[in-house]
């Protein structure tokens, strides 16, 4: 079914990545459960924004998957999805999560176009700068800015703390699966930090980064005043991050999808388990 294609194309299960930490967001803002309309209003609008920057992610890097053997199955590649489909689910994603920004409050509306640019802008950064990876944190890192906002309407110090530890943590393990594609990067003249700055340094950064993760995060508990679950978990989503990087082997790319898919999923779980946790006990 070509609902179906689409949704693989999106990777829609991967919205485990900043759903939760949205949650966070949105309960620590409320200090609390918030209330079922900005609960859905949040959820769809954190859905959508994530299936509309993977849609334009696919569509820009289309001619690239079309000559990595890796991506070479992916939908857009294939047929399976037409370009002509995948430009209208971009459209429709954007146009839903302005639409819940709108039922949210005036400024989370008036910010929905930045959110909408940043998303879109990470698929063009790899052609120019190594940086990318950052780039992509600090789109994911909003996750939590934008549902506090659309709980309580101002910036503060523990959300901006928790888009650090956000940003953080989605560099590293982007860091850590760019490995799988330094020659092709190479070749292709895209960049990467493993591709430029080579595997050694590129791996020496993401361990950089998840420790500034654990940091952040620990700062963003400490300020918000979550009781004693929430450092039980910090200090297992701590050791999740090292197990990580004892996993993963430049040499071997076997394991990637352990280490980036399913020890990721369970970090951005496990930290809102956390943050209910401490608010709660």
């Amino acid at each position: 079914m070509k609902i179906a294609a689409l949704l693989r194309m999106i990777k829609i299960e991967h919205s485990v990545f900043a759903l939760p930490f949205a949650y966070c967001g949105m309960v620590l803002a409320a200090d609390g459960w918030p209330g079922a309309m900005p609960f859905a209003l949040i959820t769809v609008a954190m859905v959508a924004m994530r299936s509309f920057a993977m849609t334009v992610n696919r569509l820009a890097d289309l001619p690239f998957d079309a000559q990595n053997p890796r991506t070479q199955g992916r939908e857009l590649v294939t047929g399976e999805v037409g370009v002509g489909q995948a430009r209208l689910l971009a459209l429709g994603t954007a146009l839903v999560f302005v639409g819940a920004c709108a039922g949210l409050n005036q400024l989370c509306l008036m910010l929905s176009p930045v959110a909408l640019g940043l998303g879109a802008a990470y698929s063009y950064t790899k052609r120019f700068t190594p940086l990318c990876h950052f780039v992509l944190g600090a789109t994911l890192g909003l996750a939590p800015v934008a549902a506090w906002l659309g709980v309580e309407p101002r910036f503060t110090v523990t959300a901006w703390l928790l888009f650090f530890g956000v940003a953080f943590w989605v560099a590293g393990f982007d860091i850590l699966y760019a490995c799988q594609d330094v020659e092709f990067d190479r070749a292709n003249g895209l960049h990467s930090l493993p591709a430029d700055a080579g595997l050694p340094t590129a791996l020496a950064v993401s361990w950089l980064c998840h420790a500034n993760t654990a940091i952040f995060l620990g700062l963003a508990g400490g300020l918000a005043g979550l009781g004693w679950g929430w450092w039980a978990v910090w200090a297992v989503v701590s050791a999740i991050l090292v197990f990580e990087h004892m996993l993963f082997r430049p040499d071997d790319m076997r394991r990637v999808n352990l280490a980036f898919f399913t020890l990721n999923g369970v970090v951005g779980v496990a930290v809102f388990a956390g943050v209910l946790l401490g608010l709660w006990l």
